[in-house]
């Protein structure tokens, strides 16, 4: 079997996934703020 070796793999594809997730959180998370400000904005 041979040994591990640090860093030679290719992790593009999981790079890109990482960064797909990041992006909807941020978005997800700046929609929910916004729903939440304009829910107070309509019930004061």
């Amino acid at each position: 079997m041979d040994e591990h070796k640090q860093g030679e793999m290719d992790i593009t594809t999981q790079e890109k996934t990482f960064e797909g997730f990041v992006t909807f959180t941020k978005y997800s998370v700046i929609a929910i703020l916004v729903t939440l400000v304009l829910l107070a904005i309509v019930a004061s």
